[in-house]
């Protein structure tokens, strides 16, 4: 395979979109998730975000990166507003659907409506699920961090609520997402859906890891 370089001169003479969907697909693979929000006055919004990562198990913290403000961003201020969100994974029945929530539809006009989408609601926060998601879960709002080298906004929250198949709980704890058909993003537009490769014991430094099977927890 032929391998050709690239420098900060030929990312700064790039055009604009080919210059975005190439640096957004040079990390890899990402998670596919939509962010659910309700404002003050109960009107609901949805969007499609591929930067959710994990900050922390103990308390369990999850964060986002959120754009610059320039323009209305109706996730953030929502988020500003009521203090809480869902993130609700898309899978290979909705990807059409999520990916649609990145229009720019106007503040009185919910993403859930238009993409024809069903909100669901739980009893501990005010904020709006996927119905349609199989893996989802409710965040309280913690922390907003400026960055300032490209404005843009990391949001750090508690996830307090869980929602998943029970077939899809490992015996050790993790969550088979696979089984539970999450897809995955590369760049701006690519979806795709996964294989597992191996399993792996936890490494140490005395000897060498090694595959393992586990089951699917049951009661």
């Amino acid at each position: 395979m032929q391998t050709t370089s690239f420098s900060k001169k030929d990312f700064s003479e790039m055009e604009t979109r080919r210059k975005a969907a190439f640096i957004n697909s040079l990390s890899g693979f990402k998670s596919a998730s939509l962010i659910g929000t309700i404002d003050a006055d109960g009107k609901t919004n949805l969007a499609i975000f591929s930067s959710v990562i994990h900050i922390g198990s103990d308390p369990a913290l999850i964060g986002f990166i959120n754009r610059p403000d320039t323009t209305s961003r109706h996730t953030l201020e929502n988020i500003l507003q009521t203090n809480c969100f869902t993130i609700n994974h898309i899978n290979k029945t909705i990807y059409r659907k999520a990916h649609q929530t990145s229009a720019r539809y106007p503040k009185d006009k919910s993403e859930f409506d238009a993409t024809g989408l069903t909100t669901e609601f739980s009893n501990i926060i005010k904020a709006p699920y996927v119905k349609e998601s199989t893996i989802k879960y409710g965040v309280v709002f913690a922390e907003k961090h400026d960055l300032t080298i490209n404005g843009t906004m990391l949001i750090i929250g508690k996830v307090v609520e869980v929602f998943i198949p029970e077939d899809c709980l490992l015996s050790n704890g993790a969550i088979d997402i696979e089984k539970a058909e999450t897809v995955t993003i590369a760049g701006l537009d690519s979806y795709h859906t996964t294989q597992q490769l191996s399993r792996m014991t936890y490494a140490k430094p005395d000897r060498l890891p090694e595959d393992i099977q586990l089951t699917n927890h049951t009661n």
